[in-house]
């Protein structure tokens, strides 16, 4: 990998969506109108204490898969990849390059969103904020790696939000928000221990309702982390230096 290859895609790609402001608008606040939708829809604040913590990482994660496999699909079929592909530039520094770009994004959409969440929507947090905005921004990033792996198979900008059903929704489905995943049967218990998102949600469970910082918290990050990093050595892998 070549640092300054990394920091120069990730300059092309930020000088980019300097001159589409209403997308960097609609990503920093998407999140943040829809936390604001759920609180007065709930029209519960103990409800909301309940749900938010989840939904702080879940609406990151989808929002930025879904921007980061089409813009990524967008450059492979206007030929752009296949461009600087002929460069001397590693699939990863390219890789990197993008997520670099749109994890700064997604820190600003993470930051704006909890802000929010916990000033004027009152979201009780009993944990470190500090560490509650990592959790959220690695939810972010892990839909960064999994939108830039999974543009590798997709065709068209249609085939690529298809594949959201199949990379998102399970993992939407079987966190813990919707039913505790002790409760499930075996097979839906085993199949959400291998989902990334599980071990986020998790984590911003723990960290909302305790201020303990236990080993059990360390490894959600860690698994978090370590899974959005597979996702960009896949996507490397499968990254074609000429457009099929």
């Amino acid at each position: 990998m070549n640092l300054a290859m990394t920091l120069a895609t990730t300059r092309r790609i930020l000088s980019q969506l300097r001159h589409d402001p209403r997308t960097v608008a609609m990503l920093i606040l998407v999140p943040s109108l829809l936390m604001i939708l759920l609180r007065y829809v709930l029209n519960s604040p103990i409800v909301f204490d309940r749900t938010a913590p989840a939904l702080l990482g879940i609406f990151p994660f989808t929002v930025m898969f879904l921007v980061t496999s089409i813009t990524t699909l967008r450059e492979r079929t206007t030929s752009t990849l296949e461009r600087l592909m002929t460069l001397p530039i590693h699939k990863l520094d390219l890789l990197f390059g993008y997520a670099l770009a749109f994890g700064l994004l997604a820190i600003a959409q993470v930051a704006v969103a909890t802000t929010i969440a916990t000033t004027w929507l009152g979201l009780d947090i009993k944990g470190s904020i500090w560490l509650l905005l990592v959790i959220a921004v690695l939810d972010a990033l892990l839909g960064v790696a999994l939108g830039l792996f999974v543009s590798a198979f997709a065709r068209t900008e249609f085939q690529a939000i298809q594949f959201m059903p199949v990379f998102v929704l399970p993992q939407l489905l079987l966190c813990g928000l919707f039913a505790a995943r002790e409760s499930m049967g075996w097979v839906l218990h085993w199949l959400s221990n291998v989902m990334p998102l599980s071990y986020a949600v998790e984590a911003l469970t723990r960290i909302t309702g305790s201020s303990t910082v236990d080993l059990t918290l360390w490894r959600d990050l860690l698994i978090v982390a370590g899974c959005a990093l597979l996702a960009l050595v896949l996507g490397a892998a499968t990254l074609h230096r000429r457009t099929p």
